[in-house]
């Protein structure tokens, strides 16, 4: 056997981590990920043209095809898309992490830089085209997987799955123990109460919002001076109801004058005066991402990792049966629970119940995932048979330029509806902007794959892989 001396062995390049090559590249994560561009654009289009500050809720406005769209939009693409994109992620985190320990190279060090990348152009989207943004979110969470991933305690693949399934369960579990409680507790009589109670308020505060307000608040600040002036005065229960009133009609007041605000902020005709609304507007948006991070982000992330060590995506057309079951249970649960729920959200009876609204988003936030499982269950099949191959494979370019097609999304879009542009804001309604979506998914596609085909990355993948690799990456074939 030849000897390696010690001086030779100092010459022996080490292994680079480097890009993947395009022959290399998981053609189904490509696809996966070009088609929840769609969707996602699907969603965000709605959020150009109104305020984000009401970020969910539907638009009581719409009548005729506009609501038609809308509806469907929300039953059938609302939360799906980006949890979607946050599986495709944890899938290309695991193809990473797994290419790394191939070649030999540490890992952690590279992707701390990559996701702190990530936040960078996550927050300057925020800052200086839109506020709605989601890459920064996307980059805490992978700083979290890696954390996770550097200290698990196993490396069985059912673990991982096991505590992904619970993570994501927890919300469901605390909403189900209070509704259990609330259930033992109330009974018919109780709710009658609960229900003509709420029904009044609701009443005599949308009376009050149609007429004159100040009678009420005048009636509030009275009793509040008083309370302050005796700390054990015990309040009657019309005094606690006026005082319920003035609040929830301060709450409208300020909600509708948040919404004006950022109204008039993309109307007006000034870039500078946009930027500096979403950069007060940063501040409001960040207090969600702890939250979105850890109890959405970061256990899908995990599934994903557990989709590609398990060779489940990698490897798919050998687990047809495991996509197909996806499919159908996904579907077959997911539509009906979504239906059912938007149903009960949007009935006039839930936005005066506490416990309509609650039920039905809790059955709302069940079936969103369903329904992405569906999704992605009936795209991998679909890879899995030859006719539809062609089809799908159209969104594969697409998917690799992801990180610019979504920012080209806020360019375009910002471009046609604030003000300091084309000035269309609150003035192309759902069903018109399904024609947008069209062209700009259509633009896409084809240039794309014009762009794939003369150079290695797209612009912004460029920008990322070399601050990542800190050397510029060699961008033409």
């Amino acid at each position: 056997m030849m000897q390696v001396s010690q001086e030779d062995e100092s010459v022996i390049p080490t292994p680079q981590l480097q890009p993947l090559d395009k022959h290399k590249r998981v053609d189904a994560l490509d696809i996966l990920r070009g088609l929840a561009l769609v969707g996602i654009l699907l969603m965000n289009i709605e959020w150009f043209n109104r305020a984000i500050i009401s970020l969910g809720a539907h638009d009581t406005t719409l009548t005729g095809i506009d609501h038609a769209v809308g509806w469907l939009i929300r039953c059938f693409v609302e939360g799906k898309f980006y949890k979607l994109f946050a599986l495709i992620f944890g899938m290309g985190f695991a193809v990473m992490l797994l290419r790394a320990k191939e070649v030999g190279r540490p890992f952690g060090a590279w992707f701390i830089r990559r996701m702190v990348v990530l936040l960078i152009i996550g927050l300057a989207h925020m800052i200086f085209l839109w506020g709605g943004d989601i890459l920064h979110q996307y980059a805490i969470a992978g700083l979290i997987l890696l954390a996770w991933v550097t200290y698990k305690k196993t490396e069985d693949p059912k673990a991982y799955l096991k505590l992904a399934l619970m993570w994501l369960m927890i919300p469901i579990f605390l909403v189900s123990f209070l509704g259990s409680i609330l259930g033992m507790v109330f009974n018919e009589s109780k709710y009658q109460e609960i229900w003509q109670n709420e029904l009044d308020i609701y009443t005599a505060v949308e009376q009050q919002l149609l007429t004159n307000t100040d009678v009420i608040l005048e009636k509030n600040d009275a009793i509040d001076s008083e309370e302050s002036s005796a700390e054990e005065t015990i309040l009657t229960d019309e005094e606690v109801r006026e005082i319920t009133i003035a609040e929830t009609i301060d709450q409208r007041k300020a909600l509708q004058a948040d919404i004006a605000e950022e109204d008039t902020a993309f109307m007006q005709n000034s870039y500078w005066q946009a930027t500096e609304y979403r950069l007060g507007f940063l501040g409001f948006m960040l207090m969600f991402t702890p939250i979105m991070s850890l109890v959405v982000l970061v256990p899908i992330f995990i599934l994903g990792f557990w989709l590609v060590v398990t060779e489940k995506i990698t490897k798919h057309q050998e687990h047809h049966k495991f996509f197909s079951l996806l499919a159908k249970v996904g579907l077959c649960v997911g539509i009906p629970l979504n239906v059912a729920s938007i149903l009960i959200i949007q009935h006039p009876a839930a936005g005066i119940s506490v416990v309509l609204q609650g039920v039905g988003q809790t059955l709302f936030y069940i079936g969103q995932y369903l329904l992405s499982a569906g999704y992605l269950g009936l795209v991998i099949c679909a890879l899995n048979k030859q006719k539809w191959q062609k089809l799908f494979s159209a969104f594969s370019p697409m998917g690799q330029m992801a990180l610019t097609n979504y920012l080209m999304h806020s360019v375009i879009l910002t471009s046609i509806f604030y003000g300091y542009a084309g000035g269309q804001y609150g003035e192309i309604s759902r069903a018109p902007q399904m024609l947008i979506v069209l062209a700009i998914i259509v633009a896409q596609i084809f240039l794309s794959k014009w762009w794939l085909n003369r150079y290695r990355f797209g612009p912004m993948e460029w920008l990322w892989r070399s601050l990542t690799y800190k050397k510029m990456q060699t961008m033409k074939l």
